[in-house]
């Protein structure tokens, strides 16, 4: 079972915790998190490309030129997708893109992005992030201290004052455990987990 030091916000090792196995431990599965981040990335795409087709123009009520006797193919409407400003044919239409997997699976690729975390040692334990009042000065010190650029940091609760503090220093994000996700854990360089959010999201992907 991988044991991790816990730190407090002035760099310093306070504590030690066990980490599962099963969970910070397990054998990284690549296939796994490139299906994952797949799915996260088509379902943020918005799919609200639009064109009309031939029955939606505005105009061509009217038959540009009689059927027979002018030495012309016949047409019926101008809006005809062969005229300029004409309807579309088969063009994109308003959909969802968005997908869904397995929940095993996504729960594998979550173990597996933990994994990498660990192995590569990019995991970071925080004991808890004081912080009084609102100050991105003191945030970002406190995240230079470490020597961390491009941060995840996942806590345990909704902590406003963190959050508004944490908001215009680039490349920095602050989620909750509950929404923990693939894409966030491979994207950002380095993971910091709050103490008590360790459990919650070992009690998530466990059972």
């Amino acid at each position: 079972m991988p044991v991790a030091g816990v730190y407090d916000i002035e760099n310093n090792k306070v504590s030690e915790i066990e980490l599962s196995e099963a969970v910070f431990g397990a054998e990284v599965n690549e296939a796994v998190l490139y299906d994952v981040v797949r799915m996260q990335m088509a379902s943020k795409r918005l799919g609200t490309a639009s064109t009309k087709t031939r029955h939606e123009i505005r105009g061509g009520g009217k038959k540009p030129w009689r059927q027979k006797g002018t030495g012309r193919a016949r047409v019926g409407t101008i809006r005809s997708p062969l005229w300029r400003g004409g309807g579309i044919v088969f063009g994109p239409l308003p959909r969802s893109y968005a997908y869904k997997v397995p929940k095993k699976v996504k729960k594998l690729a979550l173990v597996s992005a933990l994994s990498m975390k660990v192995k590569e040692g990019r995991l970071l334990i925080l004991k808890d992030f004081p912080m009084d009042e609102i100050k991105t000065k003191k945030f970002k010190e406190i995240i230079d201290r470490f020597g961390l650029k491009k941060v995840l940091l996942v806590v345990d609760k909704t902590d406003p004052v963190l959050e508004k503090s944490s908001r215009n220093v680039q490349g920095i994000k602050v989620i909750r455990s509950e929404g923990i996700n693939v894409y966030d854990l491979l994207n950002y360089d380095h993971v910091v987990l709050f103490e008590p959010s360790v459990k919650t999201i070992e009690g998530a992907l466990l059972s």
